[in-house]
């Protein structure tokens, strides 16, 4: 028996909180827990954690973003894909076949206006009792920072990509 399932969430204009998230996912996974993690906004690219995961039997990925919102040439189309990602999120957090559910980049999907908080807050309130959920992304709503069981701000101190070093391969993503 699991117990009651956490909410934590990883905010912050720091560094870290996908790669955190994903680090307790292979922590769920190692016990042989059953994994899902949604990625809001972030596109395809050819993020290391993505790959990493790919080895673990027991998590699934789904990607559903376009990238930077604020690039996209079609204002519309990061809100289409922010909708198509909170339904697959929705699906598969009341599906009861998962253990630990990450939701990459949700705040920013929320911040932007993207999916409602309110819809976040009643997903939580409406989980299966033993599904623990993981959101990631800056700009934390509030409320979803009130009902989390832990929350993480990453703070940035210091980083190389401001000193005009651009990011590595296997390092930064």
């Amino acid at each position: 028996m699991l117990g009651r399932g956490r909410i934590i969430v990883f905010t912050g204009e720091g560094k870290g909180k996908t790669t955190a998230a994903f680090g307790a996912a292979i922590r769920a996974s190692g016990h042989g827990l059953n994994v899902a993690i949604v990625q809001f906004i972030k596109g395809v690219w050819d993020y290391g954690e993505v790959k990493a995961i790919a080895t673990c039997g027991n998590i699934e990925v789904t990607r559903i973003g376009s990238g930077f919102t604020w690039l996209a040439e079609d204002p519309s189309e990061p809100r289409k894909l922010a909708r198509e990602a909170w339904a697959a999120a929705k699906e598969i957090a009341l599906s009861g076949r998962h253990h630990l559910l990450v939701l990459d980049e949700l705040n920013c999907a929320v911040a932007e206006g993207y999916v409602e908080v309110g819809e976040v807050l009643a997903l939580l309130a409406n989980r299966p009792s033993d599904l623990s959920v993981v959101i990631t992304g800056r700009d934390a709503k509030p409320e979803i920072i009130e009902v989390a069981d832990t929350a993480t701000e990453m703070r940035c101190l210091k980083h190389a990509f401001y000193q005009g070093v651009p990011a590595r391969k296997g390092i930064e993503y």
